[in-house]
């Protein structure tokens, strides 16, 4: 079991960092979210768990600006991302936002080195020292990378092509990290690092909301949880009461 970490401002209410009111989003006529409301508080790690086919995807590329959405709100520090009519803040403005996703499988460029997939993360800003600054703390949480810097992406292992996305994410320099199914296809001694890895994130002062079917972890991991059922929350509660619940223990940690 990875060892918990208290946020990095510790508040039994954190203000609501990112809010999310009543979402629905619709693929033509799968209603995939139905009145989502979530909100993450500054410093702290929440995760949403759920089973395949749940909506956890959906609601990160909604988050993202990806997806449109068709009714509700998504705030960042109380500024809107979703416009009136359901037209989303497009996705590159929302990651000038602060908002960064590594999503499900990854999606590197594979024909780009580990060295171009990490300029492509920063590809909006124009401050070379601080690239610079923040390509060497990527390096700091993952060495391997360093070492792989004239490889191909594609030809990574699993593991190391996950250190990379997530890696990819932090050279924007979000405020929120948004990591959707980091553990999908990786080894479990891989995973394990990688938990902890979300760990020091946080340290640094990156908010994290994390979507996983590795419920367990990434509730061990996490200071609030939510549980998402096709496409509605319909439990929510501070981590160790969710790990603590009967019913939650037999849907997803048995």
């Amino acid at each position: 079991m990875t060892a918990k970490k208290e946020p990095a401002e510790k508040s039994a209410k954190p203000a609501k960092y990112l809010e999310i009111m009543g979402l629905h989003v619709h693929y033509g006529n799968i209603h995939a979210l139905r009145g989502v409301d979530l909100a993450v508080g500054r410093g702290e790690i929440v995760c949403v768990v759920g089973v395949n086919g749940a909506g956890k995807s959906t609601l990160m590329w909604a988050i993202a600006g990806v997806l449109p959405v068709t009714e509700g709100s998504v705030l960042l520090n109380g500024v809107p991302l979703v416009r009136p009519a359901g037209r989303a803040v497009r996705p590159h403005e929302i990651v000038n936002l602060g908002i960064s996703l590594v999503p499900e499988r990854r999606r590197l460029f594979s024909p780009l080195t580990v060295k171009e997939n990490l300029i492509m993360g920063s590809i909006r800003r124009t401050d070379r020292e601080g690239i610079a600054a923040d390509l060497e703390r990527c390096f700091s949480l993952y060495p391997v990378l360093k070492e792989r810097l004239a490889q191909r992406a594609g030809t990574l292992s699993g593991g190391e092509q996950q250190m990379l996305a997530i890696s990819r994410a932090l050279m924007s320099r979000p405020s929120i990290l948004l990591l959707d199914e980091p553990s999908l296809g990786l080894a479990p001694l891989v995973v394990e690092s990688l938990f902890e890895t979300i760990l020091k994130i946080r340290e640094e002062g990156v908010t994290v909301l994390l979507v996983e079917q590795n419920a367990f972890q990434a509730l061990d991991i996490s200071d609030r949880g939510y549980i998402l059922q096709t496409g509605q929350i319909v439990e929510s509660a501070p981590s160790i009461e969710l790990i603590e619940n009967p019913l939650v223990r037999k849907a997803y940690l048995a």
